[in-house]
């Protein structure tokens, strides 16, 4: 009898300490798509792993924003490449799309093999689209209607550089204020007569859809987003990981919330 109490005094002993230690982990690592993801901890502090802030477990997103990367051969890399930090950073799932699963070549020098292309997609919230040959998209009919087709399930939709041309040609920027490359001011404007395309913006949000200037700008429109999603603390974190000291918050600009 003894000895079955003491069995019995240590198994509550231990379903205590792990009840305790359920009740006291309740601080998280933000998604980062890495194996810290999976892991807890009892204070608030920075991840050992990661370096990013720990948040509470009760504010974390149970589901994670899905952001498709539109990738088209000749992309400019740091158009997709910064955005990409941005978001998984941020605790988004980001995949990549092309119009077939080929690998393609961005700049001529890195091969990309896309995740899946326009006839398996899976659902989205967030459609990118990014400069780089983007006329081998924007004049592609199975691309627009890929992207017309995907209308009613997409939330957000965000170009950087002279990606616009691709959402200019799905009729995503008829009468809207927008913006693209430096030089593809003029280009954008004749594609798209009815919209307004500004120089010397880094970014313009129109409610849902978030054009941004070339290359570098794309880091800015995507922390803006992150900004609207996560909110602006999030965004700062992620810039503060990415040791980007460039971002100024509202620095574009806001044309309309989301409706």
């Amino acid at each position: 009898m003894k000895a079955i109490l003491i069995q019995l005094f240590l198994l509550l002993a231990v379903s205590a300490t792990i009840a305790q230690k359920s009740e006291t982990d309740s601080f998280v690592c933000p998604p980062c798509n890495n194996d810290c993801d999976k892991l807890s901890f009892n204070k608030a502090g920075t991840c050992p792993h990661c370096g990013m802030e720990l948040i509470e477990k009760n504010k974390v997103s149970k589901q994670p924003i899905t952001v498709c990367f539109y990738l088209q051969n000749g992309v400019e890399v740091l158009d997709f490449a910064g955005p990409l930090e941005v978001f998984s950073y941020a605790g988004a799932k980001v995949f990549t799309v092309s119009k077939t699963k080929n690998p393609i070549v961005s700049q001529g020098v890195l091969k990309v093999i896309p995740d899946y292309d326009i006839t398996d997609a899976p659902p989205f919230d967030i459609l990118a689209v990014f400069g780089g040959n983007s006329g081998n998209a924007s004049n592609d009919p199975q691309v627009i209607d890929w992207i017309n087709a995907r209308k009613p399930t997409t939330q957000y939709y965000f170009s950087v550089c002279t990606g616009a041309f691709i959402l200019g040609k799905a009729g995503l920027l008829d009468n809207l204020t927008v913006t693209t490359f430096h030089e593809s001011i003029e280009s954008l404007q004749k594609a798209v007569p009815s919209a307004k395309v500004l120089r010397n913006t880094r970014f313009v949000d129109n409610g849902n859809i978030i054009t941004t200037a070339g290359i570098s700008a794309g880091i800015d429109g995507a922390l803006h987003l992150v900004e609207k999603l996560r909110g602006k603390e999030a965004a700062k974190k992620v810039a503060a990981y990415m040791e980007y000291d460039k971002w100024v918050p509202e620095q574009g600009l806001i044309m309309a919330q989301k409706p």
